[in-house]
């Protein structure tokens, strides 16, 4: 089990309320549970910011209109030749014209961010957005599979 330690921080009074509805907007416990999750992602930020080459997942979402000439096409051709990035595509269409899809990848985070910049500098891609998570790589795993201590049956 690992230990809690204590600190105190002083908020002015703008920040304090601003901090306490975001407490109760979020449905946090105490302002204890709001620091550590606001904490815990800060810290990933700048984990990926200094460790551009290390493993992650993301996901990756972005709007496009399906008129686009040769739209559907390209996209499609950019996942394949990136397939061992993508994981999984979930494509649903949100009205006549545009469609969203989501994208989960896994890879490195600096080749993660280039297919998505790539993909997203598309011409009809809109709203496309990242989410960068790091993953822990500290054991090395065996290709095509992962190192843990259980067994798969």
């Amino acid at each position: 089990m690992r230990g809690m330690e204590r600190f105190t921080i002083s908020l002015d009074d703008d920040l304090a309320h601003e901090f306490d509805h975001l407490i109760a907007e979020r449905g946090y416990g105490n302002r204890s549970e709001a620091v550590r999750d606001v904490l815990r992602v800060h810290l990933a930020r700048l984990r990926e910011g200094r460790d551009a080459e290390g493993p992650c997942v993301a996901n990756l979402s972005y709007v496009y209109n399906h008129h686009e000439r040769e739209l559907s096409d390209r996209l499609a051709r950019l996942q394949h030749d990136h397939h061992t990035l993508t994981l999984a595509t979930t494509h649903v269409h949100l009205d006549h014209d545009r469609c969203i899809e989501t994208v989960l990848l896994k890879g490195r985070a600096s080749e993660v961010r280039r297919f998505a910049d790539r993909l997203m500098t598309e011409r009809g891609v809109h709203h496309g957005q990242l989410n960068v998570v790091m993953v822990d790589a500290t054991t090395d795993a065996p290709q095509g599979g992962h190192a843990h201590p259980h067994a798969h049956r």
